[in-house]
């Protein structure tokens, strides 16, 4: 058991970087200017504008957060998904 305990850490970070690896196969679905408009808008937050915002809303439709939360699920799922979650 506290072997389990002591090795509780590597598999968190192990997790993590199997996420970041995931989440990085998408954010190359944009271009380096899309990736880093992105970023100012994700930053401002609460005070952008309708515009901003709905442009916000297209660059993340571009990731599709759909797809991403599938292949998230695959990585962490020991069992295979259902098709639907592809």
């Amino acid at each position: 058991m506290f072997r389990l305990v002591r090795r509780m850490p590597f598999f968190r970070l192990l997790a993590i970087g199997q996420l970041a690896l995931v989440a990085r196969r998408h954010l190359q679905n944009l271009a380096p200017a899309e990736r880093r408009r992105l970023a100012e808008l994700a930053r401002r937050g609460r005070s952008a504008t309708p515009a901003e915002r709905d442009e916000l809303r297209a660059l993340v439709a571009r990731l599709e957060p759909r797809v991403f939360a599938g292949a998230a699920a695959r990585a962490f799922s020991p069992v295979r998904l259902p098709r639907r979650y592809r």
